[in-house]
């Protein structure tokens, strides 16, 4: 008996000792809120930031949050409810939210914010901007090298192209001063048609415009608009004219009618603003800017529209990009930059 306490003791006091061991808590995933000025499908800027974010997930098991609108009024009350809710990282994902954030950031100094489209100077702030004017000149050389090639259906004999922008403000006019250098750089000759339809979620407003160019005597019309470019898109389709796409590939989306995206990345951008909080190297007042040098922006290959044409294809148009590709990454061609688009 005296043996079998002896065992019971020291059982009793091992599982002491066990309960006594310091429970560790299981570590809490990273919590991102991602603020749109717009909504999630428009297949082009916010669902590119969203697919980083859905990699994010995959990758490092973060916790999401999506605060879609369509009214501006809610812009600052969806940001600063995501702050105040505790969320490691508030990513404004949109030019029009960058000031908010600058204005709120000192109010909340332990959230971090991202900020994509927007240079904003705080201690908890990493902001990502990009060279869409780069990006843009060779969108623009695309259409005006494609523009002339009226041997194939649908382009007509003019030297017209066109451009139509969501809302009137700096980000597109960086995107327009180098759609128009990139055409002029080719042929000073090329007219370069411009509209803005004012909004980001208007399809059929969009349609309306690029219809409107096209009877102007465009037959190539640059896709800037976030959901108003689906109509865009449309018209170039139900017409047999041609458009070109932004921000993600949408080459597919009508195949054979769509010459070329300009990329954008914007799934990077949100992607590595996420890894920079998991690993703890989330480095404030900062500006990032990405452009052709760094794989920011970029043409598709135009693949989907060489199937399309098959021997039609204008295969020296391509290859002619390639070369302003490598030109402007060398700086050997310096692309304009609209000056009240800030980048730093």
């Amino acid at each position: 008996m005296k043996g079998t306490s002896r065992v019971l003791i020291a059982l009793c006091l091992v599982a002491s000792c066990l309960f006594a061991l310091p429970v560790m808590a299981a570590e809490k995933p990273v919590k991102v809120a991602l603020v749109l000025a717009g909504f999630l499908g428009d297949k082009s800027f916010n669902d590119s930031a969203y697919q980083g974010l859905e990699r994010a997930m995959t990758d490092f098991g973060v916790e999401l949050k999506v605060m879609e609108s369509k009214n501006p009024a809610d812009w600052e009350s969806n940001l600063v409810a995501m702050a105040a809710a505790g969320y490691d990282l508030v990513l404004a994902c949109s030019t029009q939210i960058a000031e908010i954030v600058g204005s709120h950031a000192a109010d909340f100094p332990d959230v971090k914010f991202g900020v994509i489209d927007g240079a904003i100077k705080a201690p908890n702030v990493k902001s990502i901007v990009f060279a869409q004017n780069e990006g843009s000149f060779l969108a623009g050389a695309a259409a005006a090298l494609f523009t002339v090639r009226s041997e194939i259906e649908g382009v007509n004999d003019k030297k017209v192209i066109g451009w139509v922008g969501g809302m009137d403000i700096p980000v597109l006019h960086d995107f327009l001063v180098g759609y128009e250098q990139g055409a002029k750089f080719i042929d000073p000759e090329v007219r370069v048609l411009v509209s803005f339809a004012g909004t980001f979620n208007d399809p059929l407003k969009g349609k309306e415009l690029t219809l409107a160019q096209y009877d102007q005597g465009a037959d190539i019309v640059m896709n800037v608009a976030s959901n108003t470019g689906n109509g865009i898109l449309e018209a170039a389709n139900e017409t047999g004219k041609f458009a070109i796409g932004v921000d993600l590939d949408q080459d597919g989306i009508y195949p054979g009618r769509i010459l070329t995206s300009m990329l954008k990345r914007v799934d990077v951008a949100s992607y590595e603003l996420v890894k920079d909080v998991v690993d703890g190297t989330f480095k404030g007042d900062t500006v990032v800017e990405m452009g052709i040098a760094s794989g920011g922006v970029s043409l598709t290959d135009m693949a989907v529209m060489k199937e399309a044409l098959g021997d039609k294809f204008p295969q020296e148009l391509l290859e002619r990009i390639q070369e302003l590709t490598e030109q402007v990454r060398s700086g050997a061609i310096k692309v304009d930059a609209y000056e009240g688009f800030r980048r730093n």
